[in-house]
């Protein structure tokens, strides 16, 4: 279970966070030079790493506050959490 330290309620259990997938990069600055397989990737394939990840969490049963936070994904150690993106 991951103890997530929200920055306005303190550390709380991971239940009262709803996981809102990996932290993504922007979209790309000419859509129309991107492939269409390629855009499937981005929008479909979330990355898998082992190591550090960031991923967004919503406190949904706290302060309803959207965090990003950043996990190692094979030991789940939380090294950063940040408001918004």
């Amino acid at each position: 279970m991951l103890l997530i330290d929200c920055p306005f309620c303190g550390p709380r259990n991971e239940t009262e966070f709803t996981y809102g997938g990996p932290a993504l990069a922007p979209r790309p600055a000419d859509p129309g030079a991107v492939s269409d397989a390629d855009w499937v990737d981005w929008v479909t394939v979330p990355p898998n790493p082992m190591g550090p990840v960031e991923e967004r969490w919503w406190h949904s049963r706290g302060c309803g506050a959207w965090l990003t936070i950043r996990r190692h994904t094979v030991t789940h150690e939380i090294t950063e959490v940040r408001l918004g993106r």
